[in-house]
């Protein structure tokens, strides 16, 4: 009898174990084969401009040169609306990926990529343009947050369905600074990241993301600031052409 209570409690722990490694292949695996190929859709389906091929006899892709005027900002879009991209050449390797306003999980970060705190600065406004991304899973778009180091551009791309001013508009920040810090230090996106109450005159953008890795105990924190922007129709920023072929 003994033995076959031991039996059945050893078929159970081993269907267990199977079912538990089933959810972790389907967690860490699967959900990031999924969310890279819609987040790639997503960025296909973007109304852009297309960025101005060269002719043949150019050499090289066309450089846009950059600008240090005050920049076109667009208008807060609605809740999950895609509006953006994100590049970061340092991710050698890693695809462009939407941003969408929202950062719930549900209908933003798990199915649409990086998300942009609402009620944040717009790309390329005085102020602090937010954003957040899983380290892990779902594609996982900022899990290589902790490789950024200061003086390292982030290239973001708007793009809407209106084409109203600040779309088709590349801005170029570079990062300034990187932390850790609990959950509730929200501060840290605050229009002056840090400062909150203090009003901008600066044009920030930061990325938001978990810490340490398969956890959520604490948050990764990088700060940048708005080094230029240009027009799409201009050509490609130079920071996304260095070691294109």
């Amino acid at each position: 009898m003994a033995y076959g209570v031991l039996g059945v409690v050893g078929e159970l722990l081993i269907t267990l174990g199977v079912l538990v490694l089933a959810f972790l292949v389907w967690q860490l695996w699967w959900t990031d084969v999924e969310g890279n190929r819609a987040q790639a859709e997503v960025v296909r389906e973007l109304p852009r401009m297309p960025v101005p091929t060269p002719a043949p006899s150019a050499n090289g892709p066309q450089v846009a040169p950059p600008r240090h005027d005050d920049p076109p900002v667009m208008a807060e879009v609605e809740h999950a609306t895609t509006f953006a991209t994100i590049q970061v050449p340092r991710w050698d390797g890693e695809p462009e990926r939407p941003i969408s306003e929202g950062t719930d999980r549900e209908t933003i970060l798990d199915v649409l990529g990086v998300g942009h705190y609402e009620g944040t600065a717009m790309p390329g406004g005085v102020g602090n343009v937010a954003l957040a991304g899983h380290r892990t899973t779902y594609a996982k778009p900022f899990n290589r947050v902790a490789e950024l180091e200061v003086g390292d551009p982030i290239v973001v791309r708007t793009a809407t369905a209106d084409g109203g001013p600040g779309t088709n508009t590349w801005y170029v920040y570079r990062v300034t600074s990187s932390q850790v810090v609990k959950p509730w230090q929200t501060e840290v996106i605050a229009p002056v990241p840090g400062k909150p109450g203090e009003s901008p005159t600066e044009r920030y953008l930061t990325l938001t993301t978990c810490h340490p890795m398969f956890s959520a105990r604490e948050r990764f924190i990088v700060h940048a600031k708005l080094d230029y922007w240009a027009p799409v129709a201009d050509g490609t920023p130079a920071e996304l052409l260095e070691g294109a072929s």
